[in-house]
């Protein structure tokens, strides 16, 4: 186990949180737990996906569940869930920032094509909402 990686006792209040998808066929090579420590050290760190140091299984198998899972919603619903649970411990203080700071770029400056309809993911590698969603649950586990 690695500094980074999760405690025993972390996981047991995570795993409870993510789906238990029923499927047939042969069983994970690589155990959820370990490929959750590989995306929590990506977003911490801040390597690219393929420098992931291989004990947390291939860089291309990591960033695979990271994306499955920020397109079905499941780090926005664990997240969700963490802060309800901090919510009822009193293990989180609502204070509200507000900030009035505004940046303007040019258009192209926003990689959005032309017809955005077509567009399937959004522009650029990985989005900054799913980092953000990441780092908010390391910061609660």
């Amino acid at each position: 186990m690695a500094r980074g990686d999760l405690t025993d006792a972390q996981w047991a209040l995570l795993e409870p949180l993510l789906s238990k998808a029923a499927k047939v066929g042969r069983p994970p090579i690589w155990p959820q737990r370990q490929l959750i420590d590989g995306i929590r050290f990506r977003v911490r760190t801040g390597v690219p996906w393929r420098d992931t140091p291989v004990e947390y299984g291939p860089w291309g198998r990591i960033y695979d569940l990271f994306r499955r899972w920020q397109r079905d919603g499941t780090w926005h619903r664990v997240l969700t869930r963490l802060q309800s649970q901090a919510d009822a411990k009193r293990g989180i203080t609502w204070d509200l920032s507000v900030d009035s700071t505004a940046c303007r770029a040019h258009q192209h400056a926003t990689e959005a094509r032309k017809q955005g309809d077509l567009q399937k993911e959004p522009p650029g590698g990985v989005p900054a909402e799913a980092t953000v969603l990441v780092a908010a649950v390391n910061e609660w586990l």
